[in-house]
């Protein structure tokens, strides 16, 4: 499996970049700072609820959207970087039955 894209990215170019928006305007249009706003769409830092609710508010995709996109690239990247695997745990196996 490929690295799914940081939601941030996918803001950048799906929203902004096609639709010649400055980062500055949406950044103050959503109540956030610029640098907030530019660490989210350059993939510094995660997708948080409160931007995603903001985005949905401002009719810019939906918090769901937005949250799922960063939990599966915080699920890809956690599986690139954990040396170990938990085995299945088997309820007969541990007097639970």
């Amino acid at each position: 499996m490929r690295k799914p894209a940081h939601p941030g990215q996918v803001l950048l170019d799906g929203f902004i970049e096609s639709n010649n928006i400055k980062i500055k305007a949406l950044a103050d249009h959503l109540g956030f700072s610029r640098e907030t706003l530019s660490r989210v769409l350059h993939g510094k830092t995660p997708m948080t609820a409160n931007l995603a609710l903001s985005l949905e508010e401002a009719g810019i995709g939906t918090a769901r959207l937005w949250l799922n996109l960063q939990t599966k690239y915080d699920l890809w990247e956690l599986k690139q970087k954990r040396s170990y695997r938990i085995s299945p745990f088997h309820v007969s196996t541990h007097g639970y039955v």
